[in-house]
């Protein structure tokens, strides 16, 4: 029986594991952004850890709402809220079933109280650059389910089109990436940024595309192609790229960062660690 600690302890250990690995374009212990530090972000995971570790019985709205009070009780920056929308109804699956065979009933039976809670939540968190939607605005009461809302932004949100699609890109594409590949165990820091550089290749990142374009997004989509052609990190002239890469990606006032796909990836590690298919590393000594 996997029990609540367990889920906290798995979400605690993919936070950390995310924000630590020196993902391109993110921050991690050596890159900090003018407003976000990798202290933020460990911060942030231990102060979620244990309300989502008690998804199954608070619900999927009311979590996200507790995560992102916890959050913004202790630090004015926004941090975590798109791990915290994913991890919030993986989270909520019972205990005694793995997430594939539980994440469709979860979404299946959120509702329109979901949907203000997450609404109340996305307020309080204050994210940069959602602009205004035609119907369903996180400015107005919600009159349709969580599901039903994030159906409606799935089509440029990759955040909401794992609700959409239940989970598929997570479950069905991300995690059977990091669980096969065989560096995981011993180098769990490169085989997670491989994992960014497939993501990245495979979906363009709805945060670059939010904030700087769909041709941008498109563009890094495409250098990490090239890195994956060019079998990083085996070659000298992929990690001279991967240093060429990460620049790019954080000029521009950091507007590139790659952060969408980084939730994802807190997502797939989480869903790993959930279902025991991955050992967390410790990586604290």
């Amino acid at each position: 029986m996997f029990a609540a600690r367990d889920v906290a302890d798995a979400a605690r250990s993919a936070c950390f594991l995310e924000a630590y690995v020196p993902k391109p374009g993110n921050v991690h212990p050596h890159a900090s952004f003018h407003d976000l530090r990798f202290e933020d972000f460990v911060q942030a995971g231990n102060l979620c850890a244990p309300i989502l570790g008690q998804a199954a019985s608070l619900g999927v709205g009311q979590t996200v709402l507790d995560c992102v009070r916890a959050t913004r009780s202790a630090m004015s920056t926004n941090p975590n809220l798109g791990i915290i929308l994913l991890l919030a109804p993986l989270a909520a699956v019972p205990p005694e079933l793995r997430l594939a065979d539980g994440i469709e009933d979860i979404l299946a039976r959120l509702t329109v109280d979901d949907a203000r809670l997450v609404y109340e939540a996305i307020r309080l968190a204050k994210p940069g650059g959602l602009g205004d939607a035609p119907d369903q605005d996180i400015r107005d009461e919600p009159t349709e389910t969580l599901l039903q809302v994030m159906q409606r932004a799935s089509g440029h949100d990759l955040v909401a089109r794992q609700y959409a699609d239940r989970f598929d890109l997570v479950l069905h594409v991300a995690r059977p990436l990091l669980v096969e590949n065989p560096t995981f165990a011993t180098d769990p820091v490169t085989a997670v940024i491989q994992l960014q550089l497939l993501l990245l290749a495979h979906t363009p990142d709805s945060l670059i595309a939010r904030k700087c374009g769909v041709e941008v997004a498109q563009e890094a989509s495409r250098k990490a192609q090239r890195l994956l052609d060019l079998s990083w990190p085996d070659t000298p002239e992929s990690r001279d790229e991967l240093t060429h890469y990460d620049q790019w990606l954080r000029g521009d006032g950091n507007r590139r960062n790659p952060g969408t796909t980084a939730d994802l990836i807190a997502a797939t590690l989480f869903a790993a660690f959930r279902d025991r298919l991955l050992v967390a590393p410790d990586l604290t000594s």
